[in-house]
């Protein structure tokens, strides 16, 4: 099964709305909410205490999909819901 990660730089609420709309997402399963290992200072700040570094938080989550078709499915809504909230959705290969 396909593993999409996925980081969402927002709010508590942004990202439970994201999750809460994954679960609803036919043939999907395995919604994970999970603690990022790596500190979440931006690699372009030289302070941890400038304005924009404090204003979102980053949440880690992995999505378990039987197939290509849900991994779109997924990957749409996540970015469909962080377009309208005007949080920031990235998938990656790792975290």
């Amino acid at each position: 099964m396909p593993m999409v990660r996925m980081r969402l730089i927002g709010s508590r609420d942004d990202a439970d709305t994201v999750i809460n709309a994954l679960h609803g997402i036919d043939g999907i399963e395995h919604v994970e909410e999970v603690d990022d290992l790596a500190p979440t200072m931006r690699d372009d700040s030289s302070s941890s205490e400038l304005v924009d570094d404090s204003e979102g938080h980053v949440y880690c989550v992995e999505v378990r999909a039987p197939n290509a078709n849900r991994v779109d499915a997924v990957q749409g809504v996540a970015e469909f819901i962080g377009r309208e909230r005007g949080m920031v959705v990235e998938f990656v290969d790792e975290f």
